[in-house]
């Protein structure tokens, strides 16, 4: 008994610290990362976004939807650069991550998000946009244009994450999180310390067999992540991919927006076997580029190539456009 009070009293004691440590690496990493953007109320959820006009367009208006533990900088930080001028582009964090709020445990799903681009769009004034989705993106991406076909002037997929994949499993930390109670404890205490001494290891898994750009992390502002409440929305939404894409991609055939899906052929985070060929199989008329020697982050290592099929998915979306 008398052993008993000591050990509890130091483990509240290191859990205490955790927790304070926790707090203090937040704070670090939003200021070294923070909003850059501007905020946009969308059905009661704030949203921050990108906006990047253009002076002298000559393509499409564009949305980009960034994969899971991105944020708006990731894809930002890639390909606004080459394009700057030339269409107007938006860069919204999903619900949830970087600086835009959650909304509720329903945003997890791929289609409820799409929901709140759409209404994005309506606040800034565009009708219609190509849709630009990576990775998990690219299920909100394609959730949009089964929902919207209207306002959906073209998708360009990349490294997508749009079918059922065998056994369904993800990530151990992700189930981790997504346990109630556990998951709370964990993210408050334990992730942002343990994430940030894995980061680069994780970034290397994520862009071989291409190295990772030296200043991807300042680019990308992905640490962002490890924050609690973005360390939970993103392991909600992971988990919740499975059940939706089984759902939804049964409807990809009712896509008819002119649509580019771009794949790394070593990509081993996504594999380009189930998601790209199925979509290729599933929306009719639908290209497939298959990138060699690329993993899941084709935007940085090949970003010509990926400005190259942008460019011409907007000659022929703006063809499609004129013929209705």
């Amino acid at each position: 008994m008398t052993l008993a009070k000591p050990v509890f009293l130091g483990f509240v004691l290191v859990i205490l610290l955790l927790v304070l440590a926790t707090q203090w690496l937040t704070r670090r990493v939003e200021a070294r990362f923070p909003p850059i953007g501007k905020f946009a109320t969308v059905d009661g959820v704030r949203l921050h976004y990108i906006d990047v006009p253009a002076d002298r367009p000559d393509l499409a208006p564009m949305i980009y939807l960034h994969g899971a533990s991105g944020n708006a900088r990731d894809l930002h930080g890639a390909l606004a650069g080459p394009l700057s001028g030339r269409a107007r582009m938006i860069f919204p964090d999903r619900p949830g991550a970087g600086y835009s709020q959650r909304g509720g445990p329903e945003m997890a799903a791929p289609d409820r998000q799409a929901q709140l681009i759409a209404g994005l769009m309506r606040e800034l004034g565009l009708e219609r946009a190509v849709i630009v989705g990576h990775s998990l993106g690219a299920a909100v991406a394609t959730a949009f244009a089964v929902a919207f076909p209207a306002r959906t002037q073209g998708l360009v997929l990349i490294s997508p994450a749009t079918h059922p994949w065998p056994g369904g499993d993800i990530t151990w930390y992700y189930d981790l999180v997504n346990t109630p109670v556990i998951g709370r404890i964990f993210t408050e205490t334990l992730a942002i310390p343990l994430g940030s001494l894995v980061y680069r290891e994780a970034l290397k898994g994520v862009f071989t067999p291409n190295k990772v750009p030296r200043d991807y992390p300042e680019r990308s502002g992905t640490r962002l992540v490890l924050r609690p409440a973005n360390f939970r929305d993103n392991a909600a939404d992971v988990g919740e991919l499975f059940e939706h894409v089984t759902r939804l991609s049964k409807r990809y055939g009712e896509i008819e927006a002119p649509t580019v899906i771009i794949t790394g052929d070593a990509d081993t985070v996504v594999l380009p076997e189930i998601h790209s060929a199925g979509l290729a199989r599933d929306i009719a008329g639908s290209r497939l580029v298959t990138l060699p020697r690329t993993g899941h982050m084709p935007p940085y290592p090949k970003t010509d190539a990926i400005i190259a099929e942008i460019e011409g998915l907007n000659v022929t979306s703006s063809q499609s456009a004129a013929l209705r």
